[in-house]
């Protein structure tokens, strides 16, 4: 039985071309049956996700749906292509995708530019590269289905190879898509804090649209001018790439919102209505003539068109685009977007768009790679084990990270490797895609130079355990020793007072104070007289009552911050994300406890905003409430007891009061977990915090709670 997922999946083919898709879904619904994915779903759900993409968002060929279920049913198995008889060229397209599918990433190198020549000397058909692209779009709507592990190896595999070539074949929206979901598992906090400012924000939009064109309805219709409006927002990851280019926070973003004029005139009357519609918007708004673009008689090379002014809109600055019908369907979907319009006939039109595909799959255009890489290549590198296996490091590592990376005993044999079948030493830096196998020796042993140039926790930790073996034997006789004393003092020591002690003498860790101790460097009768001087102050409590206040001139902002009162409007400082000054922020209406103040990046904040929009109020601080005190939990992963000294002495750099400070114990990797509470006056000054832990050579990561 066909169910109805397939029927819409077939709704716009011939009866014919219905029936090969129906026949190759049903042989492969009985080859999958009892496979299931990672979520225990019957893995036929995949093959009819991207045959949905194939059929209804790109609109390729009936041959092209009913490859994709062929490919899944025969991929373990190519003999079930010959039972198949409806469609030769359906078969064809499988096989070459049944060979594809057993390209391994290390083939691959991942790059985009070998990934697509493989591709390519697999398959002439220009079809087969575009199923392969839907194929990776159905795996990351998926992903949260995977394990942590495979989310992290397909996100990078997706900006590494398939976001690149999305852009190529220009499947703008399928590319813009994987741009955000690959955002949405990199970095995940901001993509939450981007997408509910954009869900907070959205009914403002709206009614700028509106205030926008009362003044231009009546004189466009009497010019006989057929349009409409889109309200275009910029993508998560478009405002997150400018976000961090420019080093400013979304609220200062210039262009994630723009008005999208779209005219409905013949095609030799394009050009000349758009700059028609650009004087009346023109002479009701002012512009900004520094920000004025235009594509409309030279398009871009990719065929681009449109006209884009930037104008003031009742004191806010809006990006308004002009173009055409045909000119938007261009932007929007690109090429595979052009049998679509007004009737065109498709198959004579998606053939010269395929035709196009496959010219770039064989003379790439460089460029268009540029800049999609850089982001994932800026944090880490993705190298193989001989086995095939990805591996994912920090970047700058070195061949001695990646035989620690893979088991202790093999980083403290190791003598050097194979890197792509070459032999390098331990020393040499490692790239992405690399192949790596490691070379070892019975006889090598660790030594001080190797904490020069390795990069990471694991193997820093290891080795310097390595070294310190004696130094671990004389601090536990040095341990021994000053608690039997202490005992007979009748004297404790609190962990406060062991950190002034290291710090008083000037070690780096409490294993060589007391290694000091047992080889008698230290006298033990000195500890006892720097206790009794000891003098430890508690830090006050610190409890603060706020109250929020409407803005002066009647706004819809509450303003908060620094004890501001009108008619007694309470509000407090939600627990679960600790707001501060200088934090993009939105108050939520409580039944009991007044309004709350959420970051927009708060774990809470999507589920409050789409649940109850009623409940959610516009915030914005006030000037002055950078002279309060906010709380900010932190928690700061460590690979030395020593480096807890350096995140005190960084954190009093920049006078904030330190409430809370607890160090846990080292876990398997060798890290250690510091949970600390500080006050601050702003995230400016938390921003200062963060940069300057993050510079310490012996803190692994820093993350805002």
């Amino acid at each position: 039985m066909i169910p109805e997922s397939i029927k819409k999946i077939c709704a716009d083919y011939s009866p014919g071309q219905t029936e090969v898709i129906n026949s190759a879904y049903l042989l492969a619904q009985q080859a999958l049956q009892g496979k299931l994915r990672s979520n225990s779903h019957p893995f036929l759900e995949h093959a009819v996700g991207v045959a949905r993409i194939v059929s209804l968002e790109i609109g390729l060929d009936s041959s092209s749906v009913a490859a994709v279920f062929l490919h899944e049913a025969s991929r373990d198995d190519a003999s079930l292509l010959d039972s198949f008889t409806g469609d030769d060229t359906a078969k064809s397209l499988a096989a070459s995708l049944n060979r594809i599918s057993q390209i391994k990433p290390r083939d691959t190198k991942l790059e985009a530019d070998r990934y697509r020549k493989l591709i390519a000397s697999y398959s002439p058909d220009a079809r087969v590269f575009i199923i392969k692209l839907a194929d990776r779009l159905e795996i990351m709507r998926s992903l949260f289905i995977f394990s942590k592990a495979d989310q992290a190896r397909k996100n990078a595999e997706t900006m590494l190879l398939y976001i690149p070539l999305a852009h190529q074949a220009g499947l703008y929206n399928i590319k813009s898509e994987l741009e955000d979901l690959w955002l949405k598992y990199a970095y995940p906090e901001s993509w939450r804090a981007i997408t509910n400012y954009l869900k907070a924000t959205e009914n403002d939009r709206n009614k700028l649209v509106d205030s926008f064109i009362k003044p231009l309805e009546a004189t466009i219709t009497a010019r006989g001018i057929k349009y409409h409006l889109k309200a275009r927002t910029k993508s998560a990851y478009s405002i997150w790439k400018k976000m961090q280019a420019q080093n400013i926070p979304i609220s200062e973003v210039y262009d994630v919102f723009a008005i999208r004029f779209i005219v409905d005139v013949p095609p030799e009357e394009e050009i000349s209505t758009c700059w028609d519609v650009f004087a009346l918007v023109t002479e009701n708004y002012p512009q900004d003539e520094r920000r004025l673009r235009q594509w409309l008689d030279r398009p871009k090379p990719n065929g681009y068109q449109s006209l884009h002014c930037t104008v003031n809109v009742g004191g806010q600055w809006v990006e308004v685009q002009i173009r055409s019908e045909r000119m938007d369907y261009e932007a929007e979907l690109g090429g595979a977007s052009h049998w679509s319009y007004k009737g065109v006939k498709k198959d004579a039109v998606i053939g010269d768009w395929l035709k196009m595909v496959r010219s770039l799959m064989e003379n790439p255009d460089h460029a268009a790679y540029q800049g999609l890489e850089e982001n994932l290549l800026d944090q880490d590198v993705f190298v193989f084990t001989p086995d095939g296996e990805l591996r994912q490091l920090r970047k700058g590592s070195t061949v001695l990270d990646f035989a620690f990376d893979i088991h202790s005993n093999l980083g403290l044999k190791c003598t050097g490797a194979l890197v792509n079948g070459k032999m390098v030493s331990i020393r040499e830096p490692l790239k992405t895609g690399d192949a790596v196998e490691i070379l070892t020796s019975r006889n090598q042993k660790p030594n001080e130079d190797w904490l020069n140039f390795v990069v990471t926790s694991k193997a820093r930790t290891k080795i310097k355990q390595k070294l310190k073996e004696r130094e671990n034997a004389l601090a536990k006789a040095g341990k021994e020793i000053l608690d039997r004393r202490l005992k007979n003092w009748k004297m404790s020591m609190s962990d406060e007072q062991l950190t002034a002690l290291i710090k008083k003498y000037k070690y780096r860790t409490a294993n060589e104070l007391f290694g000091a101790i047992g080889q008698e460097i230290i006298d033990v009768a000195e500890i006892k007289a720097a206790l009794q001087q000891d003098q430890t102050a508690e830090v006050p409590e610190i409890e603060r009552t706020y109250t929020a206040a409407k803005k002066d001139n009647g706004g819809d902002y509450l303003e908060i911050g620094n004890g501001a009162r009108l008619n007694g409007v309470q509000y407090k400082l939600a627990k679960c994300c600790n707001p501060v000054y200088g934090d993009d922020v939105f108050g939520f209406v409580t039944i009991n406890e007044g309004i709350k103040i959420h970051r927009l990046s708060c774990p809470n904040a999507a589920r409050l905003i789409e649940n109850y929009p009623h409940r959610v109020q516009k915030v914005r601080w006030r000037t002055d409430a950078a002279t309060s005190s906010s709380q900010v939990n932190l928690k700061v992963v460590i690979d030395e007891e020593s480096a807890v000294n350096d995140v005190m002495a960084v954190i009093g750099a920049h006078h904030a009061l330190v409430r809370k400070l607890i160090a846990g114990s080292r876990n398997r990797r060798g890290e250690i977990e510091v949970d600390t509470t500080i006050f601050v006056s702003s995230n400016l000054m938390l921003d200062r915090i963060l940069a300057g832990l993050r510079k310490l050579k012996n803190v692994r990561q820093v993350t805002r709670q």
